[in-house]
Protein backbone atom coordinates (compact mmCIF):
# COMPACT_ATOMS: atom_id res chain seq x y z
CA UNK A 1 0.00 0.00 0.00
CA UNK A 2 2.86 2.30 0.70
CA UNK A 3 3.88 2.22 -3.19
CA UNK A 4 0.45 3.23 -3.75
CA UNK A 5 0.59 5.78 -1.97
CA UNK A 6 3.93 7.29 -3.05
CA UNK A 7 2.64 6.94 -6.45
CA UNK A 8 -0.18 9.39 -5.99
CA UNK A 9 1.69 11.55 -3.51
CA UNK A 10 3.96 11.80 -6.78
CA UNK A 11 1.16 12.13 -9.10
CA UNK A 12 0.02 15.29 -6.90
CA UNK A 13 3.32 16.94 -6.69
CA UNK A 14 3.99 16.39 -10.01
CA UNK A 15 0.12 17.88 -10.88
CA UNK A 16 1.48 21.13 -8.38
CA UNK A 17 4.67 21.78 -9.49
CA UNK A 18 3.19 21.42 -13.65
CA UNK A 19 0.44 23.94 -12.36
CA UNK A 20 2.93 26.26 -10.93
CA UNK A 21 5.48 26.31 -14.04
CA UNK A 22 2.13 26.66 -16.10
CA UNK A 23 1.33 29.95 -14.24
CA UNK A 24 4.50 31.27 -14.36
CA UNK A 25 3.97 31.59 -17.65
CA UNK A 26 1.63 33.50 -17.26
CA UNK A 27 2.58 35.93 -14.03
CA UNK A 28 5.98 36.25 -11.67
CA UNK A 29 6.13 34.22 -8.77
CA UNK A 30 5.27 36.62 -5.87
CA UNK A 31 1.32 36.80 -7.72
CA UNK A 32 0.44 33.28 -7.66
CA UNK A 33 -1.84 32.15 -4.84
CA UNK A 34 -2.00 28.66 -3.74
CA UNK A 35 -5.45 28.98 -4.61
CA UNK A 36 -4.65 28.87 -8.39
CA UNK A 37 -2.07 26.31 -8.27
CA UNK A 38 -5.13 24.25 -6.39
CA UNK A 39 -7.14 24.28 -8.93
CA UNK A 40 -4.94 24.07 -12.29
CA UNK A 41 -3.54 21.02 -10.48
CA UNK A 42 -7.50 19.77 -9.60
CA UNK A 43 -6.72 19.47 -5.99
CA UNK A 44 -7.90 21.38 -2.44
CA UNK A 45 -5.45 23.47 -0.58
CA UNK A 46 -5.04 20.96 1.85
CA UNK A 47 -3.62 18.37 -0.15
CA UNK A 48 -1.38 21.37 -1.24
CA UNK A 49 -0.31 21.90 2.57
CA UNK A 50 0.27 18.31 2.98
CA UNK A 51 2.76 18.44 0.63
CA UNK A 52 4.21 22.05 0.91
CA UNK A 53 4.45 24.67 3.33
CA UNK A 54 3.55 28.03 0.28
CA UNK A 55 4.11 28.80 -2.85
CA UNK A 56 8.26 29.52 -2.28
CA UNK A 57 8.35 25.90 -1.16
CA UNK A 58 6.79 24.65 -4.04
CA UNK A 59 9.08 26.42 -6.29
CA UNK A 60 12.65 25.55 -4.43
CA UNK A 61 11.32 22.07 -4.25
CA UNK A 62 10.45 21.92 -8.04
CA UNK A 63 14.32 23.86 -8.63
CA UNK A 64 16.12 21.25 -6.50
CA UNK A 65 14.43 18.13 -8.21
CA UNK A 66 15.37 19.66 -11.85
CA UNK A 67 18.59 20.72 -10.97
CA UNK A 68 19.20 16.75 -9.70
CA UNK A 69 17.76 15.46 -12.24
CA UNK A 70 19.94 17.56 -14.73
CA UNK A 71 22.92 17.31 -12.34
CA UNK A 72 22.82 13.29 -12.83
CA UNK A 73 22.32 13.62 -16.39
CA UNK A 74 25.57 15.63 -16.77
CA UNK A 75 27.10 13.30 -14.69
CA UNK A 76 26.20 10.39 -17.17
CA UNK A 77 27.56 12.06 -19.76
CA UNK A 78 30.79 11.21 -19.07
CA UNK A 79 29.91 7.38 -20.49
CA UNK A 80 28.55 8.90 -23.49
CA UNK A 81 28.59 10.61 -27.24
CA UNK A 82 27.62 14.27 -27.27
CA UNK A 83 25.00 13.73 -29.29
CA UNK A 84 23.60 11.03 -26.50
CA UNK A 85 23.80 13.29 -23.68
CA UNK A 86 21.55 15.42 -26.44
CA UNK A 87 19.88 13.34 -27.40
CA UNK A 88 18.96 12.30 -23.34
CA UNK A 89 18.47 15.97 -22.56
CA UNK A 90 15.91 16.90 -24.95
CA UNK A 91 14.05 13.61 -24.40
CA UNK A 92 14.19 14.81 -20.55
CA UNK A 93 13.00 18.55 -21.14
CA UNK A 94 9.91 16.95 -23.40
CA UNK A 95 8.86 14.88 -20.63
CA UNK A 96 8.97 18.14 -18.79
CA UNK A 97 7.88 20.03 -20.55
CA UNK A 98 5.80 22.58 -18.94
CA UNK A 99 8.71 23.19 -16.48
CA UNK A 100 11.36 24.46 -19.17
CA UNK A 101 8.34 26.86 -20.74
CA UNK A 102 8.68 28.24 -17.08
CA UNK A 103 12.32 28.03 -17.12
CA UNK A 104 12.71 30.44 -20.46
CA UNK A 105 9.89 32.00 -19.20
CA UNK A 106 9.94 35.84 -19.02
CA UNK A 107 8.07 35.50 -15.74
CA UNK A 108 10.41 33.29 -14.12
CA UNK A 109 12.82 35.19 -11.74
CA UNK A 110 15.98 33.62 -13.73
CA UNK A 111 17.77 31.76 -11.36
CA UNK A 112 16.71 27.99 -12.17
CA UNK A 113 18.04 29.33 -16.17
CA UNK A 114 20.70 30.21 -14.80
CA UNK A 115 21.95 27.91 -12.64
CA UNK A 116 20.77 25.39 -15.60
CA UNK A 117 22.92 27.45 -17.94
CA UNK A 118 26.15 27.66 -15.62
CA UNK A 119 25.63 23.43 -15.11
CA UNK A 120 25.80 22.98 -18.95
CA UNK A 121 28.95 25.48 -18.85
CA UNK A 122 30.78 23.81 -16.28
CA UNK A 123 30.29 20.57 -18.32
CA UNK A 124 31.12 21.98 -21.84
CA UNK A 125 34.31 23.23 -19.89
CA UNK A 126 35.15 20.34 -18.91
CA UNK A 127 34.50 18.20 -21.92
CA UNK A 128 36.70 21.09 -23.89
CA UNK A 129 39.53 21.19 -21.17
CA UNK A 130 39.75 17.14 -21.46
CA UNK A 131 39.56 17.25 -25.06
CA UNK A 132 42.29 19.84 -25.71
CA UNK A 133 43.96 18.72 -22.53
CA UNK A 134 44.37 21.85 -21.06
CA UNK A 135 44.32 23.40 -17.66
CA UNK A 136 39.98 23.78 -16.59
CA UNK A 137 41.00 27.94 -15.67
CA UNK A 138 42.19 28.14 -20.11
CA UNK A 139 41.40 31.70 -20.36
CA UNK A 140 40.25 30.68 -23.73
CA UNK A 141 38.99 27.39 -23.04
CA UNK A 142 36.61 29.38 -20.56
CA UNK A 143 35.43 32.16 -23.49
CA UNK A 144 34.69 29.35 -26.05
CA UNK A 145 32.87 27.03 -23.72
CA UNK A 146 30.80 29.96 -22.35
CA UNK A 147 30.44 30.63 -26.21
CA UNK A 148 29.27 27.38 -26.54
CA UNK A 149 27.08 26.55 -23.89
CA UNK A 150 24.94 29.94 -24.74
CA UNK A 151 24.35 29.17 -27.97
CA UNK A 152 23.06 25.52 -27.13
CA UNK A 153 20.83 26.83 -24.01
CA UNK A 154 19.38 29.63 -26.96
CA UNK A 155 18.95 26.49 -29.18
CA UNK A 156 16.80 24.88 -26.64
CA UNK A 157 15.21 27.87 -25.65
CA UNK A 158 13.94 28.98 -28.90
CA UNK A 159 12.53 25.04 -29.17
CA UNK A 160 10.78 25.30 -25.86
CA UNK A 161 9.40 28.60 -26.60
CA UNK A 162 7.90 27.87 -30.10
CA UNK A 163 6.22 25.18 -28.34
CA UNK A 164 8.26 22.35 -29.75
CA UNK A 165 7.71 22.61 -33.29
CA UNK A 166 10.91 21.50 -34.56
CA UNK A 167 11.60 17.71 -34.03
CA UNK A 168 13.74 16.42 -31.71
CA UNK A 169 15.98 14.97 -34.12
CA UNK A 170 16.64 18.40 -35.81
CA UNK A 171 17.10 20.13 -32.46
CA UNK A 172 19.84 17.65 -32.01
CA UNK A 173 21.38 17.77 -35.58
CA UNK A 174 21.76 21.02 -35.01
CA UNK A 175 23.47 21.25 -32.04
CA UNK A 176 25.88 18.84 -33.22
CA UNK A 177 26.52 21.37 -36.14
CA UNK A 178 27.02 23.75 -34.19
CA UNK A 179 29.07 22.37 -31.75
CA UNK A 180 31.15 20.46 -34.61
CA UNK A 181 32.42 23.73 -35.99
CA UNK A 182 32.76 25.45 -32.39
CA UNK A 183 34.99 22.53 -31.50
CA UNK A 184 37.18 22.94 -35.03
CA UNK A 185 37.73 26.39 -34.35
CA UNK A 186 38.68 25.62 -30.21
CA UNK A 187 40.47 22.43 -31.57
CA UNK A 188 42.53 24.91 -34.35
CA UNK A 189 44.13 26.90 -31.26
CA UNK A 190 45.38 24.41 -29.42
CA UNK A 191 47.44 22.48 -32.26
Amino acid sequence: MDKKIDKRAQKTRKALQNALAELLNEKVLRKITVQEVADLAEVNRVTFYKHYKDIYDLYEQMEKEVLSDLGMLILDYQDKTKPDFCSALIDYIESNSKIFKMIFSPYNTGELRDKFCKMVEGLFRLMQTEKNNTQFNDVKIDYYTTYQSKAFIALLEKWVQEGFSQSRDFIIKTAAEFDTHTEELIATLYN
